[in-house]
């Protein structure tokens, strides 16, 4: 086929455009290539990850059912390490660690909320863990642990429960000043209609504070 010269022109230009940048083209077509298939994978890898989580997190409720606590830890266990990326693991673990708390096993209680606390899929999850953690402590006498996981920051719909719960530790450790510190931020923190508020102001009206009834 013959080309006439303005053709034969774009054509040699075309030519030496491929020579100069061809190679870089192709290897920038292979990256976006690559990191889409890797994208899909991942995407893929993630489904099936949730997908066989939620079985197991569907097993664990059978097993709460059946009040079979040994299994319930088990699993617990298996979710934590083959998908501890998940929420589901959060709250299998959950699940496991209100069994065995209800089952005196406070061991595998522990153990399950620390798992949660240390790992759990989202600062929710992690902030409820460090509070029933820290309220086992708490029944336990060791307040300085308890203190301390409760110092870690989290969501600010959590704040008027870990307050709260410090000024309990504090209150107990005979720390007054610090306990009324406590409770008047949870007190301010607490939503409008949280029934939990008639509580704290008996607190505080227990350490001579006169309380507020509407915040």
């Amino acid at each position: 086929m013959a080309y006439d010269l303005e053709e034969q022109e774009t054509l040699a230009e075309l030519k030496a455009w491929w020579k100069k940048y061809g190679n870089w083209t192709l290897w920038a077509a292979i990256v976006v290539l690559a990191a889409y298939a890797a994208w899909m994978f991942w995407g893929n890898y993630q489904r099936r990850q949730s997908e066989q989580a939620s079985h197991l997190y569907y097993e664990i409720q059978k097993a709460v059912q059946a009040n079979d606590n040994a299994h319930v830890q088990r699993i617990a266990t298996d979710v934590q390490e083959k998908f501890g990326g998940t929420a589901y693991a959060a709250m299998a673990s959950l699940l496991a660690s209100r069994m065995a708390y209800e089952l005196k096993d406070m061991d595998a209680a522990k153990r399950q909320l620390r798992w949660v606390a240390d790992n759990g899929d989202g600062e929710g999850y992690r902030a409820l863990a460090r509070l029933r953690l820290a309220g086992i402590l708490f029944d336990e006498k060791a307040y300085a642990p308890a203190l301390e996981l409760l110092s870690a920051e989290v969501p600010e719909a959590f704040v008027s429960l870990v307050e709260d719960r410090k000024g309990d530790i504090l209150y107990a450790q005979n720390k007054m000043d610090e306990a009324k510190v406590a409770y008047e931020t949870a007190l301010k923190k607490a939503v409008a209609d949280d029934p939990g508020k008639a509580v704290i102001r008996l607190k505080l009206e227990d350490l001579g504070v006169a309380a507020p009834e509407t915040e």
